[in-house]
């Protein structure tokens, strides 16, 4: 079986629900990237083992906050070697606002990934996009190069949608299912 790790960073504790529920789903170790934008050294051995990696940052004026770009930096040591190459990648992110320009950010994580020369996994789920379509609708807001997420800004992370966590979900499985695929 393929090892899958999510590493990201939240700034609101959002984002650390979304990993945690991608985690589960596709059976992943978490890694943390901390308020100063580093994560333990133990956990750069863990992420050359992965078969897959998943990205995780909120969106915060239209990107990935510095905290998660300060990771994406330290990574060249890993693009010098090539150490990630054709590794599995995928990205979620979340913002307050309904679009609040997560593309950007997705698009962000996908490049970083495309450095590393790493396979992209696309979303692979159809927008919920018909007058019936609800908040609690698998893929509500549309994505297609990773998961999206919103949680309004005075809403805890426990208030989440639940389409949304189950996008995440279902997203989370999809990488770590290429992976085994590949990696068998």
């Amino acid at each position: 079986m393929a090892k899958t790790v999510i590493v990201y960073f939240s700034g609101y504790g959002h984002t650390k629900r979304v990993a945690e529920v991608a985690a589960q789903s596709a059976n992943a170790e978490l890694i943390e990237i901390d308020a100063d934008g580093n994560v333990p050294e133990s956990a750069w051995a863990t992420l050359d083992g992965a078969h897959a990696i998943l990205f995780g940052a909120p969106t915060y004026m239209g990107s990935v906050p510095w905290q998660f770009k300060k990771f994406a930096d330290a990574t060249s040591k890993k693009w010098f070697t090539r150490e990630w190459q054709d590794k599995v990648f995928g990205g979620f992110t979340n913002s307050a606002s309904l679009n609040g320009d997560k593309q950007v950010s997705l698009i962000f994580l996908q490049t970083l990934a495309s450095q590393h020369g790493g396979l992209w996994v696309s979303l692979g789920l159809a927008p919920a996009n018909t007058k019936a379509a609800t908040r609690g609708d698998v893929n509500n807001l549309g994505g297609s190069v990773g998961a999206l997420v919103q949680a309004p800004s005075d809403a805890g992370a426990d208030e989440i949608s639940t389409g949304d966590l189950e996008t995440v979900k279902l997203y989370a499985a999809r990488v770590a299912g290429i992976a085994n695929r590949l990696h068998d």
